[in-house]
């Protein structure tokens, strides 16, 4: 997979040799293979041993010990990689069944058996339908209820938050034995517990439409094929991503992944490495920005001019070490030149975030570049904020589900005076409520 991965990186104008890509193909390897691991897992292995006897269970008695219960475990936290993009996206999976036979299955097999099926190329209604089928053949229970609450990354244009909230949803269900029928008890039961931890299943998909496909990159016309592309650019790049798929034990003629490769070269092109004629042509002239008086923009008085603020300018970047993307919000703090003079459209702010965030980076790099880029127009001082979610933290190794990481860069006056980084640091909390 390592020298597929090279050749990702060719086709998106970089250097593999460079210091912070030489390990990449070895990372990304090793973060496919294992978000992929649930293919080389048995449910049975997961579940063997993992039965208990339990008083008042019995199958003499009738279903769940004639009780009419049902053991729920909600709120299980998993990843997955779309089948149709390769991208990962973020699940919270609700898993209930109904005991058996006189026995109980330990509660950590429900999480463990979702994750075995999480960890494959996936879209939401084939997991849910594939781990209700593992645990009803393997617990034998009365019936079997899963729902799931997934969430895909927008395409990077469209992101406009730092949470889940701007991401597109969708909810899916599967259930088996006493939990089919629409006059079931039993998923009513299931329905209402869940409502208990504030999770609505009847909601559906939220204001997504139903025109609106689960993965974003469905909704561009892509081409079906093997893994070949007309467009000779990419079409070295798009062979890559279907030995990708091989070495990892799939299948790229698999109905589901047809058009997958294209799909993923498409998401990487948006992050190709640009140079300097780009952010001048998106509206921001690096030393020679628009300086104009304009309403807007948080200030506050100072010595040295006042301090203007664009807080919560939202971005989706590509971590150079293992090609998954990060995304969150920039915050912009600089001293104008005194009297009104030196300010800076927001516009302007922004294009400059998705020059330096539309590519393969680091976030602790981009913070930098951005307050340098500043500093060389403000010249009296800049100091940025980001805030960031990584995918790379939290769909594979650590699993760290609610990590976020800040970074700060702080040039000229915004350096020597403590009260003035103060103030922005101010700024970005009184506005954090309102920007989610």
């Amino acid at each position: 997979m390592e020298p597929a991965v090279r050749a990702l990186l060719l086709g998106l104008g970089e250097d593999d040799r460079r210091e912070g890509l030489r390990r990449t193909p070895k990372r990304v390897s090793k973060a496919f293979r294992d978000g992929t691991r649930g293919y080389r897992q048995k449910v049975k292995d997961i579940v063997q041993g993992a039965l208990f006897p339990e008083v008042g269970v019995d199958k003499r008695t009738g279903s769940a010990g004639g009780t009419g219960g049902q053991v729920v475990v909600r709120d299980i936290e998993l990843f997955s990689y779309c089948d149709s993009c390769l991208l990962p996206f973020s699940i919270q999976c609700h898993v209930g069944y109904v005991p058996s036979g006189g026995r109980v299955v330990g509660l950590s097999k429900l999480s463990r058996v979702s994750d075995v099926f999480a960890k494959r190329l996936q879209n939401p209604q084939r997991l849910a339908n594939e781990v209700c089928g593992a645990l009803h053949a393997s617990i034998q229970p009365a019936g079997v209820a899963v729902a799931l609450q997934c969430w895909h990354i927008p395409l990077p244009e469209n992101l406009e938050c730092k949470t889940l909230q701007g991401w597109i949803r969708t909810s899916h269900s599967c259930r088996s034995g006493l939990f089919e029928g629409e006059s079931s008890t039993f998923w009513s039961d299931f329905l209402a517990l869940l409502k208990l931890r504030g999770i609505d299943m009847e909601a559906g998909t939220g204001d997504r439409s139903v025109s609106v496909p689960w993965c974003p990159l469905r909704s561009h016309e892509v081409p079906l094929s093997s893994g070949l592309c007309k467009k000779s650019s990419t079409n070295g790049m798009v062979s890559a991503v279907a030995s990708m798929l091989l070495s990892l034990g799939e299948d790229p003629l698999r109905k589901e992944l047809l058009g997958t490769p294209q799909r993923y070269v498409q998401w990487l092109m948006k992050f190709r490495a640009r140079n300097l004629l780009d952010v001048k042509l998106n509206g921001f002239t690096l030393g020679n920005a628009s300086l104009h008086e304009r309403p807007g923009g948080g200030t506050a008085d100072h010595g040295h001019g006042s301090i203007r603020t664009e807080l919560h300018l939202p971005f989706c970047a590509q971590c150079e070490h293992h090609l998954l993307p990060f995304y969150g919000v920039v915050h912009i703090g600089y001293l104008d030149k005194g009297s009104g003079e030196g300010i800076i459209d927001r516009s302007h702010f922004q294009a400059l975030v998705h020059f330096y965030g539309c590519r393969l980076q680091v976030q602790e790099r981009m913070t930098r570049q951005i307050a340098e880029a500043v500093h060389s127009v403000s010249h009296n001082g800049a100091m940025v904020v980001v805030e960031a979610s990584h995918m790379c933290m939290i769909s594979r190794g650590v699993e760290k589900i609610r990590s976020n990481t800040a970074t700060v860069a702080v040039l000229g006056h915004f350096l020597t005076d403590p009260s003035a980084k103060a103030r922005f640091l101010q700024n970005v909390l009184r506005t954090a409520g309102s920007a989610v």
